[in-house]
């Protein structure tokens, strides 16, 4: 959708190229796969003792709402980048728990 609020539609031809590389994951060994995986702190890789004792999360409900937060506070979190705001929620929400444990 653009910012105008009109809506743009694409065929199978026309889609825009996308800005991904694709070539060079497809040139890089396994080994430079892995040391690629090692390198990125957001996808350690796991091994078999971590899947024997596996716990299914249910998703929670989210509601959207109209915050407003101290801009220093949201540049903190936005500089983290993708995500930041299931981050903000973490906090919170260990904030609330931190709370019912005091409470209870």
């Amino acid at each position: 959708m653009k910012k105008d609020g009109s809506i743009v539609r694409y065929t199978r031809e026309s889609v825009p190229k996308g800005k991904t590389d694709w070539e060079r994951p497809r040139r890089m060994t396994d080994e430079e796969i892995e040391q690629a995986a090692l390198s990125n702190p957001d996808a350690l890789p796991t091994d078999f003792e971590y899947w024997q004792d596996p716990q299914v999360i249910p998703a929670r409900e989210t509601e959207r709402v109209t915050l407003r937060l101290d801009r220093g506070v949201l540049d903190f979190f936005r500089r983290q980048g993708r995500g930041y705001q299931s981050r903000m929620n973490a906090v919170l929400q260990a904030y609330v728990e931190a709370q019912r444990r005091k409470a209870g």
